[in-house]
């Protein structure tokens, strides 16, 4: 997805935004993080917005069309950033934007609960003599503190049209609307700076360079703010509380539990109503309309053990994504997960990563997919891009029922504690994963003391947090829920067709498909962890696909077709007796082999799909056969070490 942008060419260098044709101006939002900026462009853009990766980067960029005026424009949210002299990735593609625009008009959205802040920026802005107007957000909050700016003496003293907007609420829209559209063909531009020539021996140094525009921020914030004392509000007294050892990170494991509970309790009902939709009324409707036109058998079985077997993994994903994005862009909209990022810091920066980090990786524990999409609070590109190749190392719900049937084969008395260990070895290798990748491909990633703004708590405004969620949501399932469905009908078409044994299309055993054959050669490359025999390689295999298919593969594999107490039994002493044979008499040690090679060899496809819709196939590929390949060495190391003890 793309926009137009002012005059067709090349984008600009170190991940600026691309050039737009001059069919549709350019308005930029440019502004500090936490002013309420992404919630005014989802005001002013509705449904009309995507979001693209900046050109040669992995930093997200949000683009939407505006009606402003009669005039439709593409606007463009930039992502938050300080200052313009670029200090990460993402700050970087915001001063390159400003840098590069000649077209358009910059908004500056400036937050009056922390003018100064925002002043400064500004000026920055005015240096690159930008065209400009001046959107004020956080007005009502402003004046509960008691410090509310004039805004029509701000306007006078910038000389750039200045409004007062509130993205929730709507206020001052058309206020904006109408200011754009005039300096559209009338630009203006911030007076009263000082001029700042880069060759003044005076302003040498970027601190005397930032002093002077302190100075001119200081000038204006005098004329423009009421001279009364700042009165405490709900917010500090709040914070007392939620910053406190005492009480922040109880207050914090309650919040997650909270989401973790949408991924599971919460989102699971839904998740089955919607494939059962899809495997229930709309299978028995195609398989009507097949029997009815006559249609083969080997059709029948694509269309619904295929496509509809795609469709449905891809849309009883819908659910789980909306509520956790809900979840995830209230919690930001509120200010809370801010005093996030303060609880958390300190325990990850070691690895690279700050506070706001903690609740992706938790969320991944419930499911990888909205834990991915989560790791959009991180404010700089590659902290994302390090919390995404983390968090297939945390162990998902569906894991979990992998290790249930594997603790109950073979650990029957001890089967809790040795699930408990499993979890135990992921918070280790999401631990260990951070400390390599900071040494190799992340060497660049140094963790920096958290500075961060501590908005005003808020509620959150429910029509511009259902936008925000139906963006994502189809973006998901546009570009992830496209591999999902390709993958799965892939599988099938790997399981339908027969290899050997003379079987027609979609009426083979296991054994004898494709699929059979490709799990027998693989099943050798599983010996070093004791593993030599085809159906756990097949079960593996299917494991890319959906972890908690492992259990129904090794099933299918073996010819268990009962569902019943007696089935499961008789499936756990198969699985015995084939473990006990190709590790040479020692299960233990290949059966927890098993479960580490399942917590760590591959991510399942729909969280293959999210990180590739993210980060990119090069990172995601990388990512995987890194993943891949610790999963093998650590799984062949338990089991030569274990079969030894």
């Amino acid at each position: 997805m793309s926009a137009q942008h002012c005059h067709d060419g090349p984008a600009p260098a170190g991940g600026g935004v691309p050039a737009e044709t001059p069919s549709m101006p350019r308005v930029m939002l440019v502004g500090n993080p936490n002013v309420g900026k992404s919630t005014l462009f989802n005001a002013l853009t509705g449904a009309r917005q995507h979001v693209v990766n900046a050109p040669g980067t992995t930093i997200a960029v949000a683009e939407g069309t505006w009606r402003c005026g009669t005039t439709d424009v593409s606007l463009v949210d930039l992502p938050g950033t300080y200052s313009l002299i670029a200090r990460s990735p993402d700050e970087q593609v915001a001063t390159n934007a400003v840098a590069g625009g000649d077209c358009g008009v910059h908004v500056a959205v400036l937050d009056a609960t922390a003018l100064s802040r925002s002043l400064y920026l500004l000026a920055q802005l005015a240096l690159e003599d930008a065209p400009v107007v001046v959107a004020v957000t956080m007005t009502d909050l402003a004046k509960a503190r008691g410090l509310g700016p004039d805004v029509g003496a701000l306007g006078r003293v910038l000389g750039v049209p200045v409004v007062a907007v509130n993205g929730r609420s709507g206020a001052g829209l058309d206020a904006l609307a109408l200011a754009v559209s005039r300096s559209l063909t009338r630009p203006a531009r911030v007076r009263g700076l000082p001029e700042l020539a880069a060759d003044d021996a005076a302003l040498s140094t970027e601190l005397e360079r930032a002093q002077v525009l302190f100075d001119w921020v200081e000038r204006v914030v005098d004329e423009v703010l009421p001279a009364s004392d700042a009165r405490p509000t709900f917010s500090d007294t709040l914070d007392r509380v939620l910053l406190s050892p005492w009480a922040g990170i109880p207050v914090f494991a309650l919040v997650v539990w909270a989401v973790f509970q949408l991924t599971t309790v919460v989102a699971t009902p839904l998740m089955d109503a919607m494939s059962g939709f899809v495997d229930g009324p709309v299978a028995s409707v195609a398989g009507w309309l097949l029997e009815a036109v006559s249609g083969p058998a080997w059709l029948e079985s694509f269309l619904l053990g295929g496509v509809l077997a795609g469709i449905s993994a891809v849309v009883s994903f819908i659910p789980l994504m909306a509520l956790m994005f809900a979840a995830i862009s209230g919690l930001e909209a509120s200010g809370y997960l801010a005093r996030v990022a303060v609880v958390a810091d300190k325990a990850l920066r070691s690895i690279g990563l700050d506070g706001r980090a903690m609740l992706p990786l938790i969320v991944g524990f419930g499911c990888n997919v909205p834990a991915l999409s989560a790791t959009s609070v991180l404010p700089h590109a590659r902290q994302r891009l390090l919390a995404g190749m983390l968090v297939p190392l945390t162990s998902c719900t569906a894991r979990l029922a992998v290790y249930l049937v594997l603790a109950q084969t073979f650990f029957p008395h001890n089967a809790g504690t040795v699930v408990f260990g499993i979890y135990v070895a992921s918070v280790v290798l999401v631990v260990a994963g951070g400390l390599l990748a900071r040494t190799t491909v992340m060497r660049d990633l140094t963790p920096q003391s958290l500075v961060i703004a501590l908005p005003d708590y808020q509620w959150p405004h429910l029509r511009t947090l259902g936008r925000s969620v139906w963006s994502r949501v189809v973006s998901f399932v546009r570009k992830a829920g496209s591999v999902i469905l390709l993958a799965v009908v892939a599988l099938w078409v790997l399981q339908a067709i027969p290899a050997r044994g003379g079987h027609s299309v979609a009426d083979v055993p296991v054994e004898d498909s494709v699929y059979g054959v490709v799990s027998q050669g693989v099943a050798p490359a599983l010996a070093p962890m004791g593993l030599d025999d085809w159906r756990i390689a097949a079960s593996l295999v299917t494991g890319v696909a959906a972890k908690e298919a492992v259990v129904g593969a090794l099933a299918q594999a073996y010819a268990v077709d009962d569902t019943t107490d007696s089935g499961a039994v008789a499936l756990r002493e198969q699985v015995r007796a084939t473990v006990a044979e190709t590790s040479g008499g020692h299960p233990t040690a290949a059966s927890l082999a098993l479960m580490l090679f399942v917590l760590a060899y591959m991510p399942c496809l729909a969280t293959l799909a999210e990180q590739r819709r993210l980060y990119g196939g090069r990172w995601t590929a990388g990512a995987a056969a890194t993943s891949f390949a610790g999963a093998y060495l650590i799984a062949t190391l338990v089991f030569q070490v274990g079969s030894r003890l």
